[in-house]
């Protein structure tokens, strides 16, 4: 994904934090144990987010226990991490791994110079897991190839508006938010829809952010980019106009949010509940916060200096 859905740690507990990495390292070893070594590198904050969710949905489904061991990746650090092969922790894996698989496609037709040299050697690693996961989870990975093949056509359109372009990740996310619940607690009917109204707003959020966030580079080099082509933005424009187009983003993604957060409160949590409204009350605005407004006088200081 994209890295984005993040804890605000100076207002979260020591215990809640702890946790919070508990279940981060848990992805990790649960990502190494159903794909391989090499797919340990598909662990973001965003998957992990998304496995605390499903943990926290339904009664039974949370972590049993947390346990301790060497970090594979710095074996002189010791971690803490939840107990593997928890439903939503192989839900998060496969949600990891296809996504993780579908950015290297896409890096490999798109890209240049480095990112496509990565995409080069870590391709055949995550083809592989990518159909492991396709065949635990198929109805995730054909919700994932379906909304990426959406985006690629739709951001071929100079001319795509916001909303066009932000519903494929939209979807996507409903989609897989929506899967999660009816794996984790089969038989409810409101949960689900819950699941899915979340989703498609924090998939919303997501992309817009995102956006948000490559406006300096997609204007330096002509990248698509939505909020580029709504204001008309190019390489001449002055530092005012981009910092209009972030105070129209800053707004547009608080409707987003807005709306996730409203279908958050109605979803009834049993663990990690403390967590959860730390990412989505604290954690996501100040993320917006910071790419939005402190990244951005600092680019704009530094075009209007150059």
């Amino acid at each position: 994904m994209f890295g984005y859905i993040r804890p605000y740690k100076p207002e979260m507990l020591i215990r809640d934090f702890e946790q919070y990495r508990g279940v981060y390292c848990g992805l990790c070893k649960q990502l190494g144990k159903s794909y391989g070594v090499a797919a340990r590198a598909a662990l973001s904050y965003d998957c992990t987010f998304y496995a605390i969710y499903l943990m926290s949905v339904a009664s039974g489904a949370c972590c049993a226990g947390f346990h301790q061991s060497r970090c594979v990746v710095n074996p002189l650090k010791k971690c803490t991490y939840c107990a593997e092969d928890l439903p939503a922790l192989k839900m998060a894996a496969a949600l990891s791994a296809i996504m993780t698989y579908y950015k290297i496609k896409d890096d490999w037709a798109d890209g240049s110079g480095l990112q496509k040299l990565r995409a080069v050697f870590a391709r055949p690693f995550f083809s592989r897991a990518r159909k492991k996961a396709a065949r635990d989870f198929p109805a995730l990975e054909q919700a994932i190839a379906a909304s990426m093949a959406k985006q690629a056509e739709i951001e071929k359109s100079q001319d795509a508006g916001l909303d066009a372009c932000a519903e494929p990740t939209a979807q996507m996310l409903a989609q897989s938010f929506q899967l999660g619940a009816q794996y984790i607690q089969p038989g409810s009917t409101v949960l689900p829809r819950l699941a899915e109204q979340f989703g498609y707003y924090i998939g919303r959020w997501v992309y817009l952010m995102d956006a948000a966030d490559d406006l300096e580079k997609d204007i330096r080099s002509g990248g698509f980019n939505p909020f580029l082509t709504k204001f008309q933005l190019t390489r001449e424009s002055a530092p005012q106009e981009v910092s209009k187009t972030r105070v129209y983003a800053n707004e547009v993604l608080n409707m987003s949010l807005s709306q996730a957060i409203a279908a958050f409160e109605l979803t009834e949590f049993h663990c990690f509940s403390p967590i959860l409204r730390n990412i989505v009350t604290m954690g996501l605005p100040q993320m917006q916060k910071q790419k939005l407004f402190k990244k951005g006088e600092e680019k704009c200081q530094t075009r209007t200096k150059s």
